[in-house]
């Protein structure tokens, strides 16, 4: 066994098929946004997400743009967005011109709090500024509490864009994640369950707001024989060879997950006896792909966060604190938050352990026997 063999926190992982796919594309010349393999992915994505209609694109982050603009969201207008995620769920909002209301998380699942969520819309309304959207976000694959919040944004007529980013193959009461919003996005970055290289996908019941991603997607070319534009676009359509990493990546996607959830349980399994870390537990109802096994160290705990993932950093293991939550980044501190502390704690707190569907059982002991070193000495 190599003792000093990099572990990464969520690397890419390949099975047999992609090659082949790509191989098709390129003896086709099939390599540009357009091509056969992209309506195969779609259509093979569409077959895992309750049969919604779906266009694949550049990136999550692209997904998420083109949501907000086909809800119309404009310069002054305000989102309601969770506060514990990564960047680019909030960084689109500013593309806009729009102002983002952070919402911080609730202690069962890590995501976005009901409670703060239906105080935050109340009191805009009183402002008479009623939000234009909700961007929720299911942290780390798990899923949020989607009853209360979908019950909320009915009551007051506010769309969701539903974050499935991190979340693919996750669902909750047995529906998939990314099909419950008005408008659903997937993430296929390169440290994702499955991966494009790069690449996301957007999602809805709604047929013609998926059309209309496409047209935007592709530089929102009119239907002329020459070069006809009514309305900016946008570059962001995938391209047919990561399109066909895409549909190999699918081929396997429930081997992966049921990987990393085997990962996140041998984790737990080995690290239980230690009283003073902790594992988020799955609710009656919320199936998680487990995208990354994520420990939080107790406030008692004489070895901190910073410590393990210092000490497994020193044996070339890569481990990465929880997301710093958006309203403490300095590029969003001058917005709206309503914040109860348990993002920022959770992020003082918490580490994300290598969890890649590549990891083998001696990485996986590597692991544990360096954090076990620490409460041993």
């Amino acid at each position: 066994m190599d003792t000093n063999k990099k572990i990464w926190l969520s690397s890419p992982h390949m099975s047999k098929n992609e090659q082949n796919y790509v191989k098709e594309a390129f003896d086709s010349n099939w390599i540009a946004p357009a091509g056969p393999h992209i309506k195969l992915f779609e259509d093979k994505l569409s077959e895992i997400s309750d049969n919604l209609n779906i266009a694949v694109l550049s990136s999550g982050t692209a997904a998420i743009h083109l949501a907000l603009i086909l809800l119309e969201v404009e310069r002054d207008d305000c989102v309601i967005c969770s506060s514990f995620t990564f960047s680019a769920s909030v960084n689109p909002v500013i593309y806009q011109g729009a102002h983002p209301i952070f919402i911080d998380s609730e202690k069962d699942t890590w995501n976005m709090d009901p409670v703060l969520l239906e105080q935050a819309i109340a009191e805009k309304l009183n402002q008479n500024q009623k939000p234009k959207a909700i961007i929720l976000v299911h942290l780390y694959g798990y899923p949020a509490k989607l009853d209360e919040i979908l019950r909320i944004a009915k009551k007051y007529d506010i769309p969701i864009i539903e974050d499935a980013a991190e979340a693919i193959g996750s669902s909750y009461n047995n529906k998939p994640l990314g099909t419950f919003g008005d408008i659903g996005i997937y993430s296929f970055n390169g440290n994702k369950i499955i991966t494009t290289s790069s690449g996301g996908a957007i999602l809805s019941k709604d047929d013609n707001i998926i059309k209309k991603a496409k047209f935007l997607a592709t530089q929102a070319r009119e239907d002329y024989p020459h070069y006809e534009h009514s309305e900016i676009g946008y570059n962001y359509r995938m391209s047919n060879v990561c399109a066909a990493i895409g549909v190999g990546q699918l081929e396997v996607l429930k081997d992966r997950i049921k990987k990393r959830r085997y990962i996140h349980d041998y984790y737990k399994q080995h690290l239980s006896n230690l009283k003073e870390i902790n594992f988020l537990e799955e609710l009656p109802g919320f199936y998680s792909n487990r995208w990354l096994t994520t420990i939080i160290i107790s406030e008692k705990s004489v070895i901190k966060r910073e410590d393990i993932r210092l000490n497994l950093l020193k044996e070339n293991i890569e481990s990465r604190p929880l997301w710093k939550p958006m309203h403490l980044q300095p590029v969003f501190r001058k917005y709206q938050v309503y914040d109860n502390k348990v993002s920022e704690d959770l992020f003082n707190r918490g580490l994300c352990l290598p969890s890649g569907s590549n990891m083998e059982i001696e990485d996986l002991e590597r692991v544990i026997n360096n954090i076990k070193s620490l409460y041993e000495k």
